[in-house]
């Protein structure tokens, strides 16, 4: 398998073809519990199975919101899901989404855990063949997780600490949440004071001063999915030590710290 994390449908076409590859769709809609499964439904990749944000890439909330709105997920539990989608221990495993970073957390989970996987690039927009309809036709699976992956998370008094360090701490987010023009989803607006926006799907978001900071930069976003994309991005252009805050804003919220 490739070092890079990102493939493109050339070469995923070649390793489905060969029978070497399993391709999972990791669609979402947010606040849409059930639009991924309707998604995958009305057409994926021949073959794929599914994963889903709310029900294996991540852990429940808590009624205090405390870890965000999208918690991750125990290692048990994420064990557990990968089996019962069928992931198989044999096959490189390729993830694919929309544009709404739902493969980029499941690729960042997977390597939290231990295990390699690459994600599309370009998304399903990408993939030119046709497409298949219905439900995922897998029996369960045998991948198993490996050795956990150190220092790649922090919590908000990690966040705190690095600020204060003058490390770089970068929001994922669109520029009208950042500035805190626009907040869809959480109780207040804004940002993390001394944040800088690098918003995931940016063309300018990777730049030369981030790829070459002294200390691993912080990634967060709304819930700690986009800022696992932008994760991704950094580790394809070479940075690999990127950091997720995966509470993110909305854990950051709940602390009472927005306002801080």
């Amino acid at each position: 398998m490739s070092s890079r994390p990102l493939i493109d449908a050339a070469e995923l076409g070649d390793l489905l073809a060969a029978g070497r590859g399993q391709v999972v769709d990791c669609r979402f809609r947010l606040g849409e519990h059930g639009a991924g499964a309707d998604l995958f439904r009305a057409g994926h990749i021949a073959g794929a199975l599914r994963l889903d944000l709310d029900d294996d890439l991540s852990a429940p909330v808590r009624e205090d919101r405390i870890g965000g709105r999208h918690p991750l997920p125990g290692r048990d539990a994420f064990a557990a899901s990968l089996r019962l989608a069928g992931l198989r221990a044999d096959r490189e495993l390729v993830l694919y989404d929309d544009g709404m970073g739902g493969a980029a957390r499941a690729w960042w989970l997977l390597r939290h855990h231990g295990v390699a996987s690459r994600v599309l690039a370009g998304g399903l927009a990408a993939w030119l063949e046709p497409l298949a309809q219905g439900d995922p036709d897998a029996e369960p699976g045998d991948l198993t997780l490996g050795a956990e992956r150190a220092n790649d998370v922090v919590d908000a008094a990690g966040v705190q600490a690095a600020l204060g360090a003058g490390r770089l701490v970068l929001d994922a987010r669109a520029p009208a949440r950042y500035s805190g023009e626009v907040e869809p989803v959480d109780p207040v607006a804004g940002h993390i004071a001394g944040a800088r926006n690098a918003p995931f799907d940016a063309a300018d978001a990777v730049t030369t001063d981030v790829l070459g900071a002294a200390d691993a930069p912080i990634a967060y976003c709304g819930s700690g999915v986009t800022a696992c994309a932008l994760i991704l991005r950094l580790a394809d252009a070479g940075r690999d030590d990127a950091q997720l805050y995966p509470g993110s804003w909305s854990d950051w919220c709940a602390r009472g710290l927005a306002s801080a």
